[in-house]
């Protein structure tokens, strides 16, 4: 009678395995300076691949806030 289940060293070998490989990934997903390097990194080759809305987002930035600040200064607080 052959059994097709492999023997307990294996198993545990096996286990071990797949949460040391679950635990990186983990550890990788809560390293945040490795993150914000990823997304600096995308941000970086999405600016190099196009950059007109980069532009147009940065500019209506500089609207909005600037609009922001001049409706603060200019409204009355009455």
């Amino acid at each position: 009678m052959s059994t097709t289940e492999p023997t307990k060293p294996d198993n545990v070998a096996a286990t071990r395995s797949e949460l040391e490989s679950t635990l990186d990934a983990i550890g990788d997903k809560l390293n945040v300076q490795k993150q914000a390097s990823a997304l600096v990194d995308k941000a970086k080759s999405s600016y190099d691949a196009n950059p007109i809305p980069w532009i147009v987002g940065a500019t209506a930035a500089v609207v909005v806030i600037g609009g922001l600040v001049a409706w603060a200064l200019l409204t009355s607080d009455d």
